[in-house]
């Protein structure tokens, strides 16, 4: 049987979506476990179908998800996924979405608009989600959405390793795209020793991924610039900042991400002048056509992995950051 037990009764319970089963496969490598086999498919209308190969009755659960395109198919794949978990008597479940769908639509910026990543809460626990871990919230307002515990884990862990022996501190400044990555940009600057600089856009409501650079907060010139996001989407805005850093005198443009979604056209975009380096983690799966020479890939399953099993355990997520977020 699948699972890991303790000593007492707890038994865990690794469930993976369709999505990105490399990224659930490389969450139970890193438990010594196994994902519970799981019959899922797609019928002819489009409707989606789950079991599971063998008993979860009393486990502690968890439904690893990655949320790429088709976005709502794999959001309707696990909620259903958590009903048959739910209605096969799981003990706890716990939804596991690297990235969060819907986390931009968190707030309403205009009258008439939905705030989807709150319906996308609510969708989880009526399904009979007990809990949520997700990485890097597009707004860290969206854990009070959820009526329930979330685990919202930070990457930057796993970004500033790979950079701390890379990049040189003294030529280095951090760079936020935009007043809303302020703080996170923050706390870069000061794991990595660098100063911080801040650039100013302004998008425009009615036009969809169109941003205009306006100004940049702090010195550049003669500096490596790291750019620090949560996501990339088109990378129309990232690109337009490493054009505004360049035409400052920055001598180099390299853009940090948690979540590579990657929307058409943004590996033509990416691959720009004004982009020497881009590194971003696998919370999302990143096909063979969406990589390039200058694309770095860093995994996100050991993080996943720990978070995972802290809850199990019933130990902190939080000391697992030592009060870097």
């Amino acid at each position: 049987m699948s699972g890991i037990r303790t000593s007492g009764s707890k038994r865990l319970v690794l469930v993976s979506g369709r999505a990105h089963p490399a990224l659930a496969e490389q969450i139970a490598a890193e438990l010594g476990s196994d994902l519970v086999p799981t019959d899922s498919r797609t019928f002819a209308n489009g409707e989606i179908y789950a079991r599971y190969g063998e008993s979860v009755r009393g486990a502690d659960a968890f439904v690893i998800q990655s949320h790429s395109t088709p976005i709502n198919e794999w959001l309707m794949e696990q909620l259903i996924m958590v009903d048959a978990l739910k209605r096969a008597s799981a003990k706890r479940i716990t939804v596991v979405s690297p990235f969060y769908p819907y986390a931009r639509q968190d707030k309403k910026g205009r009258g008439r608009e939905p705030i989807s990543a709150r319906l996308v809460a609510d969708l989880y626990k009526a399904a009979g989600a007990n809990r949520i871990m997700s990485v890097d919230l597009h707004a860290a307002q969206i854990q009070g959405f959820f009526d329930g515990p979330l685990d919202h884990l930070f990457a930057m862990p796993v970004l500033l390793e790979h950079f701390r022996s890379r990049l040189n501190p003294a030529a280095l400044t951090v760079v936020s795209p935009d007043m809303g990555r302020v703080r996170v940009a923050d706390i870069w600057s000061d794991k990595l020793g660098a100063p911080l600089a801040i650039i100013h856009k302004r998008r425009d409501p009615l036009v969809p991924n169109q941003v205009s650079v306006h100004e940049i907060v702090g010195s550049v010139e003669g500096r490596v610039c790291l750019l620090v996001d949560d996501l990339i989407d088109t990378g129309r805005t990232i690109v337009k900042a490493a054009e505004a850093l360049k035409k400052q005198g920055a001598v180099g443009v390299v853009v940090a991400a948690t979540h590579a979604v990657f929307s058409d056209p943004a590996v033509q975009i990416l691959q720009s002048e004004f982009i020497d380096e881009v590194v971003v983690t696998d919370t999302l799966p990143i096909p063979e056509r969406k990589r390039w020479e200058r694309l770095t890939i860093l995994p996100i399953a050991p993080l996943l992995a720990r978070a995972i099993h802290e809850v199990f355990e019933d130990g902190s997520v939080t000391s697992m950051f030592d009060g870097a977020a």
